[in-house]
């Protein structure tokens, strides 16, 4: 089952504001394998199969640090294509020296780490789905260590030179001021469904039956404020939808809800309630 294809709606693409374009770039390709498709003196985008764009990254007017306690991103999530990909992208941060955190979800294997202006980036692989647990509808997630003598015992030692062709990405979390206007944007207007609650301050939610393609979450606190439009941090995510049809319908559903959807350069780009730029994409 392929979650990050039609007819499943999926987040395309995450574009990002920072500081520092070069730092950034510099990051990007050396430590995480992107390579660059398209770059300017502001603006870049990213790739890592030389034409499918997972990231863009801009320098705003009067850019600011990152504020903290503040909704937008909490991280995105890049899926690689096999475990031996983690096991080389492992090697290679230990190599560097870089500090990186790490979890077993059950669903899936994760890495950590943050950008130079602290946007908060994950990489994983899925297990098998025919290895997730669903009950009355949930799938069971954790927070286990990872086992990396197990994911570094496949063999004989790789270098690492850049993402895999077949990497996507695989969701996006987010910071929202609150959960039940939230829920209803996410769930009533884009047409996805819950498919875990984390106690009181965490949804994860998905499209065809993914652990999640959207986790949403109020650890910044309950009416956490959106951050400035020149600040560090997320600029928008693409959602790709399969056609013209769905987006019309997600359109109608987003407005019937009080949800506002404008045309941007051809885009139709909508916000959630905590402020999260949307564009809908098919």
């Amino acid at each position: 089952m392929n979650f990050h294809r039609e007819p499943i709606t999926f987040v395309g693409k995450v574009n990002l504001k920072v500081q520092n374009l070069q730092r950034s770039l510099a990051f990007y390709k050396e430590v995480i394998g992107f390579k660059v498709l398209e770059q300017t003196e502001c603006f870049a985008t990213l790739t890592a199969d030389g034409k499918t764009v997972l990231l863009s990254i801009e320098l705003p007017n009067n850019v600011v640090p990152k504020q903290g306690r503040t909704t937008g991103l909490y991280h995105y999530a890049l899926l690689l294509p096999k475990r031996s990909d983690l096991a080389k992208i492992v090697q290679h941060f230990l190599e560097i020296g870089l500090q990186f955190g790490s979890s077993d979800h059950l669903v899936s294997e994760a890495l950590y780490l943050s950008d130079p202006d602290g946007n908060g980036i994950e990489i994983y692989i899925d297990r098998d789905p025919s290895e997730w647990n669903w009950e009355h509808g949930q799938v069971d997630m954790a927070v286990d260590p990872l086992n990396f003598s197990d994911l570094l015992s496949g063999g004989k030692k790789q270098s690492w030179k850049s993402l895999p062709a077949g990497t996507v990405m695989g969701h996006i979390h987010l910071h929202v001021s609150e959960l039940k206007k939230t829920e209803e944007f996410y769930i009533k207007g884009l047409g996805f469904e819950v498919v875990n609650r984390y106690g009181t301050q965490a949804l994860f939610i998905s499209d065809g039956k993914y652990h999640h393609h959207i986790g949403l979450n109020t650890w910044n606190g309950v009416g956490a404020p959106t951050s400035s439009p020149n600040s560090v941090g997320l600029e928008s995510f693409t959602l790709v939808l399969p056609n013209e049809e769905k987006r019309n319908n997600m359109i109608a559903q987003l407005k019937s809800i009080g949800a506002s959807v404008t045309e941007e350069n051809g885009s139709y780009v909508t916000s959630d309630p905590s402020g999260n730029r949307i564009i809908l994409s098919v």
